[in-house]
């Protein structure tokens, strides 16, 4: 996993690389210059342990379309009661504000998802505590996010989104529904 992570962001560190062009003037505007975003999702990373970063391509000032890699830091948490240990997440959004691509969005994603999922085995009569296993599954989900994405004159952006995904594979373990969302922080460039 960590030999698909450092892959993945040398790739993405490649596309910026290949697609830069010399640096604007301190006091230019490139919000609406800028063709590429890469964003951090904090809030998953302090309350879920999640690493989980999104590279997004303007398309026009209404449109772009990016893909997010999410996967597992730490242990899991039982309490969260909910284990994704990967996913990749292409999506598509169309904006709905007068800035160049920022705003209000509406999101429509595609899901590779896998985890674990708790399974109850039996019930211990000896300890009083049922003993589980975790089951592994991998499922394909399909889903709809909203959100809002506000960017500085100098390409630094902060984005909130939540969003709504049913996968399809039918797998047995696989949870039905999966949650998107997030707060992340980033760059324009």
């Amino acid at each position: 996993m960590k030999r698909f992570f450092f892959a993945s962001l040398f790739v993405m560190m490649m596309v910026s690389a290949s697609s830069a062009q010399d640096p604007a003037p301190a006091s230019s505007d490139v919000t609406g210059t800028a063709q590429n975003e890469l964003k951090l999702n904090v809030f998953n990373l302090i309350a879920f342990k999640f690493g989980d970063i999104t590279y997004e391509a303007i398309i026009n000032e209404e449109t772009s379309f990016g893909v997010g890699l999410l996967f597992r830091i730490g242990e899991y948490d039982e309490d969260i009661g909910y284990d994704r240990s990967f996913s990749l997440t292409p999506f598509y959004r169309k904006y709905f504000s007068k800035g160049y691509a920022s705003g209000f969005f509406v999101e429509g994603f595609a899901m590779l998802n896998s985890g674990n999922e708790d399974v109850y085995a039996e019930f211990d009569e000896q300890t009083g505590n049922l003993i589980r296993s975790d089951e592994k599954y991998t499922d394909f989900a399909l889903g709809v996010s909203i959100g809002g994405k506000f960017i500085s004159k100098r390409g630094f952006l902060a984005e909130v989104y939540g969003g709504i995904g049913r996968n399809f594979l039918n797998s047995d373990f696989a949870p039905e529904v999966v949650p998107r969302g997030g707060i992340s922080l980033g760059f324009r460039f």
